[in-house]
């Protein structure tokens, strides 16, 4: 009778992986394989520590290669184990490579192992970027981009929203040092049939994704009012647009929320870098050619959630929600302070 091999191959790694996405146990899945339960259990484990961890067959089995054959002259990822599981898991959770490399910073402080540069993990997963693993990993990034790329500039043209006031005329807010400056936009789905809206307030980053039932003005406009309404009005000073014909109601949302609305430069997406940058993270959920139609509010919430509550480096690696409540709380206290 032949001996069975030790080593896992990538075929039961599959196996494992559809039957953990099933809800199956441990047990179940080392009877499938005819496998010792402590081997399957120690495979799990490696990539699955609490219950938001995935288990992917790819990932998995690349690494455990990689493990073996011990290589010379690998990248400090593929030299330390640790490291690797560390880094992919965080991909895996939607994990930036700047919030990997600042979590672990805080998380491993001392461990000179377990520390890496988020242009390290760039450069990791762009190295090999046409095999079959690259081409994983560098989905797994924000936008996913094929390649690394440099920024786009393009020309300049009149806007045609009527009375609109130029981001030019908006007071300097460049610091960041008050809460309640606003960067808003159009997500528009496939066809241009559907739309969602999206609101990211620039000092917390926190996050509005508004459904709309349809694109016109009217409908824009009384979203945004309902959604920033709920905020004390000293969370809205300001909202800065692109020139989308979408926000051409602007004068009646700044009579209905007390902010002032100013419009960025055509074709100027870098003047509310904070909301195309939010735009990108969210096309990660919803990617192009996506029908809004076909999304329910219950999924703009979750993934409103999510993007609220994940740490940001440029917070501290604090979160979105935790930074708007404390700013707010803030504020309340200011407020109720006897002169």
């Amino acid at each position: 009778m032949e001996k069975k091999r030790n080593r896992l191959t990538f075929a039961e790694r599959v196996i494992i992986e559809t039957l953990l996405s099933e809800k199956k146990s441990i047990l179940y899945i080392s009877r499938q394989l005819d496998r010792n339960r402590s081997s399957i259990h120690r495979e799990v484990k490696k990539w699955i520590r609490i219950p938001s961890d995935k288990y992917q067959a790819h990932l998995a089995d690349f690494c455990a290669k990689e493990e073996y054959l011990n290589k010379r002259n690998l990248d400090k990822i593929n030299t330390y184990f640790r490291l690797k599981l560390f880094v992919y898991k965080g991909l895996l959770n939607d994990h930036s490579p700047e919030q990997i490399a600042g979590s672990i910073k805080d998380l491993y402080p001392n461990d000179p192992i377990m520390s890496i540069s988020y242009e390290a993990i760039y450069k990791h997963i762009y190295k090999h970027r046409q095999s079959r693993l690259g081409r994983k990993l560098i989905k797994l990034l924000p936008y996913s981009h094929s390649k690394r790329r440099n920024k786009k500039r393009f020309g300049s043209k009149r806007s045609r929203i009527k009375d609109a006031i130029s981001i030019e005329m908006r007071p300097d807010i460049d610091n960041r040092k008050q809460l309640g400056h606003w960067e808003g936009d159009q997500i528009v789905g496939l066809g241009h049939k559907s739309a969602i809206a999206t609101m990211v307030e620039r000092k917390t980053r926190f996050t509005y994704i508004i459904f709309l039932k349809d694109r016109t003005s009217e409908t824009m406009t009384q979203a945004v009012a309902k959604a920033l309404n709920i905020l004390i009005p000293e969370a809205r000073k300001t909202m800065t647009y692109d020139n989308g014909m979408e926000m051409s109601n602007h004068k009646w949302l700044k009579d209905n929320t007390g902010m002032d609305i100013y419009f960025a430069h055509p074709y100027s997406p870098w003047e509310r870098g904070t909301n195309e940058n939010t735009n990108g993270l969210i096309r990660r959920y919803f990617p192009k050619k996506t029908d809004f139609n076909n999304i329910t509010e219950q999924q703009l919430n979750q993934v409103q959630n999510k993007l609220n509550n994940r740490p940001r480096k440029v917070l501290g690696y604090k979160t979105p929600a935790y930074m708007l409540e404390l700013e707010i709380n803030k504020i309340k206290y200011l407020n109720l302070k006897p002169n």
